[in-house]
């Protein structure tokens, strides 16, 4: 029954879509032809065969192995995306398609697509498209298109779990049952009620939005920084105030949630000064990218107690090396990158990829909100 619903899953998306002009076809791919498809993804290994609708994953493949095979592509997976000599890598200079995630990055740098003579597209499974060099790839006539909405649910339903946890200090009293202890006080003594705390979203998007609405019922001040107001409408439902200066809202809130991409303007944004700027004893959820922040500020905030708590599971890079100082700095509840690839979040994903891969091979558009670069203009959050 799951594996049927998998099935039906990817293939519940429409096919149809409008003719590309012949400009959009020159960059986004022309029809016929077998393509050279190769997919970056993480191994499951003994996790693979756990559940029929693990789709994110080498072994898994997204689902869409038959499909393609059986129109004449050539389809190639692989987990080993690093350094000059990495299976990647000697499929780059005649791949045609190559779709990654978020969550086992393939960094598509300049060079390799200046390496990459017969690529065309490229496909993020997931939400995300930072982890390739878009001002190359639009310099390059690339399409660059990624599942949009495909995880939102998913990441917004993790950052809710994220400040329950840090609200809550939850895990070093799940480390005392694990250790044999049992010290209440060393729980209680900084353990919170959510109702009643300002909580601040920097970045109101698709996933601001859903954290907003989910916030509601616990009676949160709610504010939120964006370059665009919610609508007027959806803003007194939620009962959110807009904050236009990020560094105004920032010593007022409680809980701070980022909610941004990463781009050139917010690579780095929370330094030293920024960090400075919050409210001593913060709790600090980041599902976006970790790039944002300055990584040994948010350690050494966290070692004096000015951030009480930082939870997320985006580093950077990814994977994480083991010696990165956030799996060691106190009040953390990091985990790996896995807030947008739970296993619902994938079937969307993947059924979202093959459908694009169906209009790419058929010279069609893809729906305007998945793309991230076409026509050698980028998005405008990337912007």
């Amino acid at each position: 029954m799951l594996r049927t619903s998998a099935k039906n899953a990817i293939r519940a998306v429409g096919l149809a879509g409008a003719d590309a002009s012949p400009f959009a076809r020159r960059f986004h791919g022309s029809a016929g032809g077998s393509k050279k498809i190769v997919g970056v993804f993480y191994k499951a290994n003994e996790y693979a065969t756990k559940n029929p609708n693990f789709l994110g994953c080498v072994e898994g493949s997204l689902g869409i192995r038959e499909w393609l095979e059986n129109q004449g592509h050539q389809y190639i997976v692989t987990d080993d995306k690093e350094g000059p000599h990495s299976e990647l890598d000697n499929h780059i200079p005649d791949l045609h398609v190559l779709i990654t995630t978020p969550f086992h990055p393939a960094y598509v740098t300049a060079e390799r697509i200046k390496k990459a003579k017969n690529l065309q597209l490229l496909l993020t499974a997931g939400i995300g498209s930072d982890h390739v060099d878009l001002k190359a790839a639009a310099e390059a006539g690339l399409t660059v298109a990624e599942v949009t909405g495909s995880n939102v649910v998913s990441v917004a339903e993790d950052e809710l779990l994220r400040i329950l946890v840090l609200v809550r200090n939850f895990v070093p009293g799940y480390q005392q049952v694990i250790n044999g202890e049992w010290n209440v006080a060393a729980i209680a003594y900084r353990a919170y009620d959510l109702e009643g705390k300002t909580v601040g979203t920097i970045g109101a998007g698709r996933i601001g939005k859903l954290l907003l609405q989910r916030l509601k019922p616990f009676n949160c001040n709610l504010l939120y920084h964006d370059r665009i107001k919610i609508d007027p409408a959806l803003e007194k439902e939620l009962g959110a105030k807009f904050e236009e200066d990020l560094d105004a809202m920032l010593p007022k809130c409680d809980i701070v949630v980022i909610n941004m991409p990463l781009t050139e303007k917010t690579r780095g944004l929370f330094d030293k000064e920024r960090i400075a700027k919050l409210k001593k004893g913060v709790l600090v959820v980041n599902n976006a990218r970790g790039a944002i922040m300055d990584t040994q500020a948010v350690a050494d905030a966290c070692a004096t107690g000015h951030i009480a708590g930082y939870s997320g599971d985006v580093w950077n890079p990814q994977p994480a090396p083991k010696d990165h100082p956030w799996r060691y700095m106190p009040n953390h509840a990091m985990t790996p990158h896995i807030s947008g690839t739970t296993i619902d979040a994938q079937l969307r994903y993947a059924a979202g990829t093959k459908d694009m891969l169906d209009r790419f091979f058929k010279g069609e558009e893809f729906p305007p909100q998945n793309y991230i670069v076409k026509e050698g203009k980028l998005a405008s959050q990337y912007q």
